[in-house]
């Protein structure tokens, strides 16, 4: 996501002021907050050539019937305490939080910012970045085609592989303006994804759900301006800031989060 991976959030609490095995709807749409329902009833899986987008649980595995019913029913203050301002401002932008189901099982998309870059160089992240003129209308379907469009750009995906199934509440990162909107995706037919463009992105991976919700991955990042949050020590990455809240936020409240040791901590330095 080409926005500042600044924590949305200052306790375990807030953990998304940026969020066992899966368990497992009837059909949903997005989240009102974000996209209205009349737009996403007026928007096919992912995004065809023709631009045309359809958000439904229709087909959905079973495990993710959890974060289907919790992109339904999460109200935007259970994820954090950072929302929009109501004045409008804030560059709007979107991100894609796609799960695959790979040889472990359940797991989820990651990217790895570039070491070159000047803000927050090396942290992962979820592909996204700020909405396009022509991606359209950023109070309906503007949201959904960025995530496809810059998870496309960043990794290689084939948005006509994503079936959309969900949109989060809109969040806010002061830092560096930016009003998010966490576009949830399932990987209904996985594509090839890599590196596209070395001077944004470092590595593109997937992270087994069984090693986020395995407490021993589990920390709390704390930053020197006092910040704390959580974090996820997987696959050779310190997942943390705003990735690691929403992660956090969707594991509790789709009911995969398993207890783990809070005090176990992680110090960030002020490059972070």
């Amino acid at each position: 996501m080409k926005t500042h991976e600044q924590s949305t959030g200052s306790t375990h609490e807030q953990s998304a002021e940026a969020a066992a095995a899966p368990a497992a709807v009837s059909p949903a749409v997005v989240n009102p907050a974000a996209v209205s329902p009349a737009a996403a009833a007026a928007t096919t899986a992912g995004a065809g050539h023709d631009g045309a987008i359809t958000v439904t649980t229709e087909g959905l595995p079973d495990w993710l019937d959890p974060v289907a019913r919790a992109a339904r029913t999460i109200e935007p203050d259970q994820l954090s305490r950072f929302l929009p301002p109501e004045s409008g401002a804030g560059r709007q932008s979107a991100v894609l939080v796609l799960f695959g189901e790979g040889e472990r099982g359940p797991e989820l998309l990651l990217m790895e910012r570039s070491g070159s870059l000047r803000s927050h160089a090396g942290q992962p992240s979820f592909p996204g970045g700020a909405l396009d003129p022509e991606d359209g209308d950023q109070a309906t379907t503007g949201p959904l085609r960025a995530a496809l469009r810059e998870a496309r750009e960043e990794t290689g995906l084939d948005p006509r592989g994503v079936q959309l199934f969900g949109v989060l509440p809109r969040l806010y990162i002061p830092v560096s303006g930016f009003v998010v909107t966490p576009v949830l995706g399932w990987w209904r037919s996985p594509s090839p994804v890599g590196v596209v463009d070395p001077g944004e992105t470092a590595r593109v991976f997937t992270v087994p759900v069984a090693d986020l919700t395995d407490p021993v991955n589990r920390a709390t990042t704390v930053h020197p301006s006092g910040h704390r949050g959580p974090a996820f020590l997987v696959e050779s990455a310190l997942v943390w800031g705003f990735t690691a809240g929403v992660i956090d936020r969707i594991l509790h409240f789709a009911g995969w989060e398993r207890p783990w040791d809070t005090a176990k901590q992680v110090p960030l330095d002020w490059r972070a």
